[in-house]
């Protein structure tokens, strides 16, 4: 552990029991960190109550903290502050600090400084009082809800009774309308209007003329000093929410979790469309209808009728603000914050971001705090705040992921073709700047479709590519060879950001039926016929026209595909939304006809579909953005990989971030303190290497922190296996571990281990392929039915959705042949490193007596992103003497960070204990010893011979299981 923090003595720690030593270490050292305003890398093996001691030691420092600063407010109102003090206290908040923190012109006079000063002091003073009647109006509202649970139910019937009132206007205002007259022709259908862009103006008008809707920033509060808590999933999420409220700070803290709207959402017709991109398009769409309600009785003579659009009975502000309220004056998780919601029949997703300004803990997933743009759009500010990343061994792969970003050729076409749809359908109606840039993305998108060797006005997967293979280029070399190097892409992005042209044009497109239309049927449109015509021409040309051969396009678009998807390609209103089972029926007429104009086509059984799966897709459009976004990237910072496959719908481009700490470093800078933490977080040299060094973050400003594992020395047996049964030498490397005799030599091995363990084995291979052909030998060879005779096999899943009844099987296998007592004595579990059992998985107790690790996880080095990382971190990190290169260590940091995932899943509490088979002899050198865990480091036995290795791991095994 390094140390590089004051002491602080006498810190108080309340604990629901008797802490560990290990735990008011970590808790000690934690709060240190957060008041030294450092950066803490804090290592707890799961088991050992690091959930608890993060939430005991963070928020009593934020407890200790909070005080403080009342104190010295106190102190600041009752006095002032002195006028030979320069600097404010440290203690107040950011805004208290803005005209404080202003130093005055060089060369001024005394009495012009004295003034100055005096003024700025008054300043602070004012602030301070209006944070105080903030925080004690705060204060106020949350006991009225402690006392009163009555106001969320009167807040429920006062809405009702509102849409009831609503409901009787809306008859009336119909009532009348039905005697009114004929209506004007219309130019367009109902409801299109929307989809026409806003006239657009650039960064350097937007400057001179700015308009900005203030009526919700006015309800924003002061942020408080706050923890940012966020882990990896949902459920990690809940559990820390859980251990919270079984926290002796669980009735006190004003915590608020928050999540995306397909986790929040309470209007079911918004949560049905399943899509994630459909949830938020149809929220936003439904808060823009609840501002347009506004406006409506001022338009005392509309240009066309246009259909009203649903606005959402949940979005109301009222309704939050007493949701914001709720959530803060008790601790709630996701389910609980759901259940709050629809009783008060208020948006638990805004009414959450409504309580990040006052709450104390925010809970949140790692992609709402790493990726900037969620960030901002969530309300979540960083700056002087303290952030704890849980669950951080993938930290850095999980930001390369979240803005590494791949299209492929059918989504370039479909983009392009929608794109184009679009402007000719308003093309009249769009300002010059919006057609400037629309050209000017469909010049893009036929360059990059160029560059991939493909032709845009073919379909992508009937167009065979003259060459295939991997080209890896930089971001500039990209764009010259692309041939955009003209132009502004910065500029491009923010008008598709501006503009939110991706979600005017957002319908999945016709795939090969749009290069079907072409041709003999519209040779002077070469693109959708509906984008042209309209669906009711549409279905008048398919009557007209149905002796003709060129039907079988429109009859493929009712019998293969989604008719309201298809038909209806580029707007959103007759695109994805439509496609809700509420709303289908409408054209489920249309439908049927077009399906009955060729009888003899019989419709193909639909594919299954899992229920992870999206159940609609996302714009194409959207895709390309992400990519553009991604091309703005320094050019020494990512590197952009063309993949030429047989077809271009195949083919794809990818964007590989190569340094993540580009958009970690805003979040070093801004953050009071950080703290990452895990259960196996070695090695570490990666977080200081390619995270927190190119972040900006300065190495004294870093601490580490490693404690031991709560179980007793002797409850765990590491064991370094050098040879096997007959003598062979164990070395799995991707050249010799598929030789039968290095196959025979494993199941050798695992036929002696289950003679000596009982309960449960995990075995885990490096892949699922070698796992498949390992299995398929032993079943030949005959060493399966000798495997199977001691211990029932199972093998992981493939399938997410079919993990939890595997385990559950292996748990009750395990339970039924502990109470029979016969031959089988429990399971074995053939499991993947990397895969769904070698992280988040509890093999506690008889689940997992033993973890064996089948050689050494090595990634591809084949790989064109893995040997680009490498080049790039062996040119931009220093290699240390007598240390592998910076890429090389990558390679043996990413296979040793997978193998302490793997071989944690066993030790899992205190009375606990297992122990972990390494087979390989390259485990025993002192540079891979050295990037296990300490816990397990310092316990390693090296054995050379399997005669002492078996007979040790059988006298453990006996005795553990004589006291237990």
């Amino acid at each position: 552990m390094a140390d590089g923090t004051q002491k602080i003595p006498d810190i108080q720690f309340p604990f629901p029991f008797t802490p560990y030593s290990i735990q008011k270490d970590f808790m000690t050292e934690l709060y240190q960190v957060l008041e030294a305003g450092k950066i803490g890398i804090f290592e707890s093996p799961t088991g050992t109550g690091k959930s608890l001691s993060l939430i005991c030691g963070a928020l009593s420092w934020l407890r200790d903290f909070e005080e403080k600063k009342r104190q010295e407010e106190a102190r600041l109102l009752e006095t002032g502050p002195s006028r030979d003090e320069k600097d404010p206290p440290p203690l107040l908040s950011a805004s208290c600090r803005e005209t404080a923190d202003t130093p005055g012109p060089a060369g001024e006079l005394d009495w012009v400084t004295q003034f100055v000063q005096k003024k700025e002091e008054r300043d602070l003073v004012d602030r301070l009082k209006e944070e105080q009647i903030r925080r004690r109006k705060r204060e106020e509202r949350l006991q009225r809800i402690h006392h009163n649970s009555q106001l969320t139910y009167a807040a429920k019937r006062l809405k009702q009774e509102e849409e009831e009132t609503e409901s009787l206007l809306r008859l009336s205002r119909e009532m009348l309308a039905a005697g009114t007259g004929a209506e004007q022709p219309e130019q367009l259908e109902s409801g299109e209007e929307e989809l026409v862009l806003a006239e657009y103006e650039s960064d350097e008008e937007r400057r001179t003329a700015r308009g900005v809707d203030e009526d919700e920033d006015d309800l924003e509060e002061e942020h408080v000093t706050k923890i940012y808590y966020c882990s990896r999933t949902h459920s990690q999420l809940s559990q820390f929410v859980h251990e919270v409220q079984k926290s002796p700070f669980g009735k006190d803290v004003r915590l608020v979790s928050l999540g995306s709207r397909q986790n929040l959402c309470v209007n079911e017709d918004v949560r049905s469309l399943g899509s994630v991109q459909l949830i938020n398009d149809r929220c936003v769409d439904m808060q823009r209808s609840k501002h347009e309600k506004r406006d409506e009785a001022e338009e005392e003579k509309p240009k066309r009728r246009r259909q009203k659009r649903a606005s959402c009975p949940f979005y109301n502000h009222e309704q939050m603000h007493l949701l914001r309220d709720e959530i803060l004056a008790e601790v709630k998780d996701i389910e609980q914050l759901v259940a709050v919601g629809n009783k008060a029949r208020a948006c638990p997703y805004y009414g959450s971001r409504f309580a990040i300004p006052a709450a104390q803990l925010v809970v949140l997933p790692y992609q709402m705090l790493l990726h900037a743009a969620t960030r901002q759009a969530a309300g979540i500010r960083l700056q002087g705040q303290v952030v704890i990343i849980d669950e951080a061994h993938n930290l850095i792969d999980t930001i390369t992921g979240i803005h590494s970003v791949e299209v492929s050729g059918s989504q370039l076409c479909q983009a392009h073709s929608q794109l184009l749809q679009y402007m000719e359908r308003y093309r009249k109606r769009l300002q010059a700047k919006n057609l400037m840039y629309i050209k000017q993305i469909l010049y893009v998108l036929e360059k990059f479709v160029a560059v991939l060797g493909g032709n845009i006005n073919q379909n992508p997967s009937t167009q065979s590519l003259p060459q295939t293979g991997t080209e890896l280029k930089t971001i500039n070399d990209f764009l010259f060879q692309s041939q955009i190097d003209n132009i502004n892409l910065f500029k491009v992005q923010r008008y598709c950001e501006k503009s939110m042209v991706s979600r005017k044009v957002p319908a999945p497109c016709l795939g090969p039926v749009f290069w079907e239309l072409q041709g003999p049927l519209f040779p002077c449109a070469p693109w959708c016929i509906v984008a042209l015509l309209g669906w009711r021409e549409v279905a008048w040309w398919s009557l007209w026209s149905t002796r003709s051969p060129s039907l079988r396009c429109c009859s493929r678009l009712s019998t293969g595909l989604s008719l309201p998807t298809q038909l209806f390609g580029f707007t959103e209103r007759y695109g994805a939304v439509l496609s809700s089972s509420r709303e289908r029926p409408r054209l489920a007429g249309f439908q049927q006809f077009l399906q009955s104009l060729q009888p003899e086509v019989t419709e193909a059984p639909a594919a299954p579909v899992d229920e992870g799966q999206a159940r609609a897709p996302t714009s194409p459009l959207m895709h390309v953005e992400g990519f553009l976004a991604a091309l703005t990237t320094a050019n020494q910072d990512g590197r952009v990989i063309l993949s030429r496959q047989d077809t271009l719908s195949q083919s794809s481009l990818k964007f590989l971030l190569l340094n993540p700490a580009v958009h970690f470093a805003q979040v070093v800078k801004e953050c009071r303190a950080l703290v990452i933490a895990g259960g196996t977080l070695q090695p570490v040299s990666d977080f200081r290497e390619q995270l927190l060094a190119c972040a900006g973050a300065e190495a004294e400003r870093v601490v580490e922190f490693s404690c031991g594992h709560v179980i007793p020395p002797d409850n765990i047996l590491p064991i370094v296996l050098c040879s096997g049964v007959s003598g062979q030498p164990l070395e799995f490397t991707f050249q010799h571990r598929e030789l039968p005799q290095m196959m025979d030599e494993a199941g050798r091995i695992l036929c002696n281990l289950c003679n000596v363990v009982p309960g449960g084995v995990v075995c885990f291979f490096p892949s699922y392929e070698y796992q498949r052909r390992v299995h398929a030998h032993w079943e030949k060879s005959g060493l399966l039915g000798r495997l199977a005779a001691r211990k029932k096999i199972f093998q992981e899943p493939k399938s997410a959705n079919q993990v939890e009844q595997v385990l559950t099987e292996y748990s009750k296998c395990i339970e039924r042949c502990g109470q029979a007592k016969g031959r089988v004595t429990g399971a074995l579990l053939f499991s993947v490193v990397g895969g769904k059992m070698s992280e988040g998985i509890n093999f506690s107790d008889n689940l997992g007596r033993c973890v064996v690790m089948v050689g050494m996880p090595y990634p591809n080095v084949r790989s064109p992103e893995l040997q680009e990382k490498m080049a790039y971190l062996d040119q931009t990190l220093p290699r240390r003497p007598g240390t592998a290169p910076p890429g090389r260590a990558l390679v043996e940091n990413l296979c040793m960070k997978a193998v302490n995932q793997s071989i944690g899943r066993a030790i899992r509490h205190q009375r606990d204990f297992a122990s972990i088979v390494l087979l390989d002899q390259r485990y025993a050198r002192r540079p891979v010893l050295a990037k296990l865990p300490a816990w397990i480091r310092d316990r390693v036995e090296v054995t050379a011979s399997f005669g002492p290795a078996v007979a040790t791991l059988q006298k453990f095994h006996r005795e553990k299981s004589a006291s237990s």
